[in-house]
């Protein structure tokens, strides 16, 4: 089915994040390639200042450390910690990567949504691949 499939990982209680990597897995080829991705969004200057000088890279140690976990019984995985806005970020790094589907986890849409737009939206509007959202 997919050679290189992305699976962008939010730590968010309601976001099914094992449920993705299922997917995924289910959709890979035999020799598909599976990557797991979370995005670290900017802290503002401001608050960033009041953080230890560490606080970051811990925080990041630990994030690839759970991706890790995650893709412990995956054949073909990788994981990375990436920074910046979630969605622009994530399609820049599908477009760097030659990826030719997203397995993403979403939450229940609301009316914030219609304002803001999540990430999941903006990734299906806007992949130039296939996308399949799970809810």
């Amino acid at each position: 089915m997919y050679s290189n499939i992305l699976v962008p990982i939010s730590f968010d209680a309601e976001r099914d994040a094992q449920g993705a990597v299922e997917i995924a897995r289910a959709l890979a080829d035999d020799a598909g390639k599976i990557n797991l991705v979370h995005v670290i969004e900017q802290i503002p200057g401001y608050a960033a200042s009041f953080l230890p000088p560490e606080f970051m890279e811990k925080q990041r140690r630990s994030m690839l450390d759970t991706l890790a976990q995650m893709a412990r019984d995956l054949p073909d995985a990788t994981c990375a910690v990436i920074s910046g806005h979630a969605g622009r970020t994530l399609l820049d790094w599908v477009t760097a990567h030659d990826v030719d589907c997203i397995v993403i986890a979403s939450h229940r849409p609301g009316m914030q949504d219609l304002m803001l737009g999540s990430t999941a939206a903006k990734v299906v509007r806007h992949a130039k691949c296939a996308v399949h959202v799970l809810r």
